[in-house]
This record gives structure tokens, sequence and C-alpha cells, in this order.
């Protein structure tokens, strides 16, 4: 079936039906003749489906429905300061080249009567992680997707992130890294409220 949008168009790329696994084992398995190798020894027997099984893994973003990932975690609290969540792992892909980008995330909200599920922070990190990914793109889907979910007076997200495209190819830079940001409602239009989010995030404590 084709992906669909469920929720927004943050969320955009769901898709419902399965990931075609045979089609990557045979695709693997090609890709290991066209370098030289012989995919029947016995070192790369399994290795097609060893990949076809990691896809699934590193590519499960797009087959998370949104809807089933809130599952309604919003809380009514009487609460209006900066919620912070900072340091959040992640593990994409590089769209360009089909190598891993690494790094992490730190996302904050100031609530406007709703709350989200601490957990699903990381989750909804996670859901737009684990899809063939640009950085920047990836930056503005989290902070539109939290927006669209809670509705809060603000959402900040501020990405670190490093490109093995550009550590292992190309450039060959090992130390270089990429930081990327989305600023929604407060934080965009009070210079204070952003300040106050970048401090935090800043310190190492």
């Amino acid at each position: 079936m084709p992906c669909t949008d469920p929720l927004s168009v943050s969320a955009e790329l769901f898709c419902d039906s399965e990931l075609d696994g045979e089609k990557i084992q045979v695709a693997a398995r090609d890709i290991l003749t066209a370098l030289g190798e012989d995919p029947d020894r016995e070192g790369l027997q399994k290795t097609p489906g060893r990949v076809a099984k990691a896809y699934a893994e590193m590519m499960a973003g797009y087959r998370t429905n949104p809807k089933d990932l809130l599952n309604g975690a919003f809380f009514d609290v009487d609460y209006d300061a900066m919620v912070i969540i900072k340091g959040i792992e992640f593990y994409s892909m590089c769209e360009h080249h089909m190598l891993p980008i690494f790094g992490v995330a730190h996302v904050a909200y100031i609530p406007n009567g709703k709350v989200v599920g601490l957990s699903k922070i990381p989750r909804i990190v996670d859901l737009f992680a684990r899809r063939l990914q640009v950085q920047e793109r990836m930056t503005q889907q989290i902070a539109n997707f939290i927006d669209d979910a809670i509705h809060p007076q603000g959402v900040a997200v501020v990405v670190e992130g490093q490109h093995m495209c550009m550590m292992m190819r190309g450039v060959k830079k090992q130390e270089a890294s990429m930081t990327t940001s989305a600023m929604l409602g407060v934080f965009r239009t009070k210079l204070e409220t952003r300040t106050e989010f970048l401090d935090h995030i800043a310190r190492k404590d």
C-alpha cells in the first residue's frame, strides 16, 4: 500500500505495508557480486538476510504509526515553564549515500495546558531518524510533529550529528559535525526564551 499521512504533514511517509525483505536480499546479493565478491562463500552466505533484517530495523520509522506511537499520552498540567529533554541519542541514514548519521537531539517545549509523556519525545526522534534522511529535514519534522500534537507555546529542537558520508569518504573529515535547529512559537519570537534553551543544552552537567 502507498505511504500515507495519518496525523499531519510532519508525519509524512508513514507506510502500513511490510518491508520487502526478499527484494533487499536480492539487491544485497547483487551488490556483493558487483563488488567482485562471491555471495556463496561461507562468510557471505547469510549476509543478504542479515542486511534485510538490519534495514527493517534501521528504517522502522516509515512503518511506525504516529497515532500508535503517541497512544493518547497527553496530560493536562498546570505548568507553563520550559520542558527540556537533552542528549537523545539517534541513528539515521543519509539519503544521498545511504551511510549512517548519528548524534544527539535536544528537544524543548513550553506547555500550553498539556504535556506529552516523557518517553514519547525520544520515540518521536526515532520516528523521523529511522528513515533515509537529511539532518535539516529531520530537525524540522521533529519540531513540527510536537507542535501539531500538543499545540504548545513553542518548540525548540537542536540536532548535533556526525555523518559517515563525510567522515569515511569524500572530504574524510573525522572530527567534523553538523548542528541544525528548528525554533517554533515563543522560541522563535522571544530571544530570552531561545537563549535560555541554548544555555541549558550547552551545559555539560
